[in-house]
């Protein structure tokens, strides 16, 4: 399987624009799955939920939805883009999924990030897993890193790939992603964004480093700030054998009666 990763920096406010970028850096380049960043077609920061809601999209069935139909069709697989969802009269940070057939499934955020609390609602559709044809892949979205159970989760469910889209500003997510990769024998596949953005009285700088990573958390591909898209090859059935020893596996070792529980 051809994986990517596409790194730029979304234009706040613009969809028209994001698209065309996206379509620019990906013309003639094929993956058959594909992973943008977070809230990759409207940019991060929004001032209120009034803002906010001139650019949310019920998914399947608005512009973006057919946007990201015609991406999967031109790179022949799978994409998966951090959007603003609107569902009824709430917003979340979501990532979905799409092929070339249509929209193939949702993840909201579960884990909101700092302001991102005041207009998006969390995620209420817990970890759930896709098959893109070969493989099974799960979803998350920036923060949901730093909470170990966010890939843990998508792993036990049967998670081969874990789709991570990104806005990241804190610089050791990257090197986090390593330890994700090993601890659940899964591939990994990081795609942040880069550039600047500011709205209101908030300004961030992102940090880019999108990377793929293999099951034994080696990167098997990286960028550093530049906008482009980044692809390997990747065996998702090496992410079915769960053996970290010969004695030592890390599911059924797994001693969940010790373990804390809320």
């Amino acid at each position: 399987m051809r994986a990517g990763v596409l790194q730029f920096a979304p234009v706040r406010g613009d969809k028209k624009a994001n698209f065309e970028k996206i379509k620019r850096l990906t013309e003639g380049k094929k993956a058959d799955l594909l992973v943008l960043p977070e809230l990759a077609t409207t940019g991060y920061l929004f001032t209120s939920r009034n803002e906010l809601a001139s650019f949310a999209e019920v998914f399947p069935g608005e512009e973006t939805s057919e946007f990201l139909q015609e991406l999967a069709k031109s790179t022949e697989g799978h994409v998966v883009c951090g959007v603003s969802e609107r569902k009824d009269d709430r917003f979340y940070n979501s990532a979905v999924l799409f092929n070339a057939q249509g929209y193939a499934g949702t993840y909201r955020k579960i884990h909101l990030f700092h302001n991102e609390k005041d207009i998006f609602e969390p995620g209420n559709l817990g970890f759930p897993t896709f098959d893109v044809g070969g493989a099974t892949i799960g979803m998350m979205v920036w923060v949901d890193w730093i909470f170990p159970e966010s890939a843990r989760s998508l792993a036990l469910a049967g998670a081969e790939i874990i789709c991570h889209a990104a806005n990241l500003v804190l610089p050791y997510c990257p090197a986090a992603a390593v330890t994700r990769a090993i601890e659940n024998h899964v591939y990994y596949l990081l795609a942040d964004r880069v550039g600047k953005e500011e709205a209101g009285r908030e300004k961030l700088s992102f940090i880019g480093q999108s990377r793929i990573l293999d099951v034994k958390g080696q990167v098997l591909i990286s960028l550093a700030d530049e906008e482009k898209l980044a692809t390997a090859e990747i065996d998702p059935s090496a992410a079915r054998d769960k053996f970290a020893t010969p004695r030592n596996h890390l599911f059924s070792d797994r001693r969940p009666e010790h373990y804390f529980s809320d």
